[in-house]
């Protein structure tokens, strides 16, 4: 093989491997971007979970016998303003949906709940039930847009 052939294959080979690291790196790239759209989706699940444990301990602990603290008695308005309070990062407060429910005790033994009937609903013994949802859009590139609802629940016994 002489010289020059050797240079022309070598010439030939440099624009082929150019055109398949464009190829492959946009790939790559549109992978890469997918699994941080996924990252923040859990992100934002595990914040909608944290949220809802977060607002149902503070509802237990500010039942109608509750003393001691600046607000006792909690209604449904205070609770969602609690959780819309959090400010967590990425999430907005202002699509977070937030369902508070109290419920008394049916019957003892296997433990079964109702919804509250008697008022105040907020007493010691009851349980509180806070459901919070977050609607989240994710743009995955290939698979294109995916809109989820994430939600989680939250129960407790009412304290005081």
């Amino acid at each position: 093989m002489t010289a020059r052939r050797f240079a022309r294959r070598l010439h030939c080979r440099r624009g082929q491997s150019l055109v398949e690291s464009a190829l492959s790196l946009g790939i790559v790239i549109a992978v890469l971007i997918g699994i941080l759209e996924l990252t923040i989706a859990l992100y934002c699940y595990n914040y909608v979970a944290y949220a809802a444990r977060e607002a149902t301990r503070w509802a237990m602990v500010r039942g109608s016998t509750c003393t001691g603290l600046s607000t006792c008695n909690a209604t449904a308005s205070q609770v969602e303003s609690y959780v819309q309070g959090l400010n967590y990062p990425i999430v907005q407060p202002s699509q977070l949906a937030v369902t508070t429910t109290w419920l008394s005790r049916a019957t003892i033994t296997p433990a079964s709940w109702t919804n509250c009937s008697t008022t105040p609903c907020n007493l010691p013994g009851n349980e509180v039930q806070v459901q919070v949802a977050y609607p989240l859009t994710m743009d995955i590139p290939i698979v294109g847009q995916i809109s989820l609802n994430l939600h989680s629940t939250s129960s407790m016994v009412i304290s005081q």
